[in-house]
């Protein structure tokens, strides 16, 4: 089904290029069918973040807190140094600098806030207002803030039952709207050609081109090294032992699925504790995505060259946190970069154009994103293996399998 899928897209993206070449007009009248796609799509996000934090924050309370909060600043530490990887790399090599969206009826700039205001624009005086300016730091804040205490009243925990559910519903919907995603990516690609010309093609081949080198950049420097440097296994060595969860990665695409693949090498092939694994892994799987640190960045400032946008040092800075945040409460869904990165781009207040052809080439980048997220989720299972038997830590019983 899922090879169907994708069969489709890529179907609907090539027709889409034949049609902006020869069809130029008649892929204008049809352009209602891409806005409605990604109308659709931001009409999902505030509901899917909202339930997907309020649930992790409250299955985050029988960790051991000790090496829950060390676990989780090592993958916001790496998450971060990715990040700016990646943007050195973009800004350097500037793959969306020669494509203007000049004739893009655009009025509206970065968000550039003073950080007081930053601040104060993160708690919300009501609810209502907060889902209708699709406000998404205050969102999360939220969320996490109904998980949490949730796990201090009686009935805490069949309240997050409900939202599991309604969480579950939501993804199923969000699951019917990825079936529009071939027509979408006709109408969009199909639109975008007939309105810029062939060379938005090439634009999407120097994208895919330069997302899988921030990939391998940040796979060596991020992942491979560290764990040659602290943890003394040969970088040849570390590969060999997951050559296996790359072979699934490229696959299926999926952390979620690949989740049983990558414990079993964890505990075999690195000998890493299974209390610990049984840890890291899973909230790695959640929050650890050393590949959407590569999307956001290169997303962000790939859309921000076609915009003609100057980054600042605080517009960059906002950059990193609301990548960030949005990182650890992404959606566990197919497909759900797609609308992460749509709610990146509407938070910095870039226009969402660039996600229809995204959408289109997005299998392609998705295998070199969820390898990477793999990936880190077994260096960092690695390197806090090494740190908690330097230290002599202990970890909750409960965790053994």
């Amino acid at each position: 089904m899922k090879d169907k899928k994708t069969l489709l897209v890529v179907i609907g993206l090539v027709l889409g290029i034949v049609g902006g070449i020869f069809l130029p007009g008649l892929m204008k009248r049809i352009s209602f069918i891409g806005e409605i796609y990604i109308n659709m799509i931001k009409f999902m996000i505030i509901p899917i973040i909202m339930t997907s934090v309020a649930v992790t924050m409250f299955k985050s309370r029988k960790l051991n807190k000790n090496i829950l909060l060390k676990t989780v600043l090592l993958f916001i530490i790496m998450f971060i140094i990715t990040f700016v990887i990646t943007s050195i790399i973009v800004l350097i090599l500037k793959p969306g600098s020669n494509f203007k969206f000049d004739s893009v009826k655009w009025t509206g700039e970065v968000i550039d806030l003073v950080f007081s205001q930053f601040i104060v624009n993160m708690f919300p005086n009501n609810i209502v207002e907060m889902i209708s300016d699709n406000s998404i730091f205050v969102a999360i804040i939220f969320s996490a803030l109904v998980g949490i205490a949730a796990t201090k009243v009686k009935d805490g925990e069949k309240a997050i039952e409900i939202i599991e559910s309604f969480s579950n519903i939501l993804y199923k919907v969000f699951e019917y709207i990825m079936y529009l995603t071939p027509l979408a990516c006709f109408s969009l690609v199909g639109t975008m050609i007939a309105n810029y010309g062939s060379l938005f093609i090439g634009m999407g081949i120097r994208y895919i081109l330069v997302a899988y080198l921030c990939s391998i950049i940040a796979l060596i420097f991020v992942m491979i090294i560290p764990v040659w440097i602290v943890a003394k296994i040969n970088p040849f060595e570390f590969i060999k032992k997951i050559r296996k969860v790359w072979l699934m990665t490229i696959t299926t695409c999926s952390s979620s699925v690949t989740l049983p693949t990558t414990i079993k090498i964890c505990n075999e092939e690195f000998n890493v504790s299974k209390r610990l694994t049984n840890i890291t892994v899973p909230l790695g799987c959640t929050i650890n995505m050393c590949g959407g640190a590569v999307s956001f960045a290169l997303l962000g400032i790939f859309c921000m060259q076609l915009f003609n946008i100057s980054i600042t040092p605080l517009i960059f800075v906002q950059m990193i946190i609301s990548a960030t945040i949005i990182n650890m409460s992404a959606p566990g869904i197919p497909n759900g970069g797609i609308v992460i990165g749509a709610t990146y781009l509407s938070l910095l207040g870039i226009p969402l154009e660039f996600i229809g052809f995204y959408s289109g080439i997005y299998k392609l980048l998705d295998m070199s994103y969820t390898t990477l997220n793999v990936t880190g989720d077994i260096t960092a299972n690695v390197l806090m293996d090494r740190y908690i038997k330097n230290k002599n830590l202990k970890l909750d019983k409960a965790h053994e399998n």
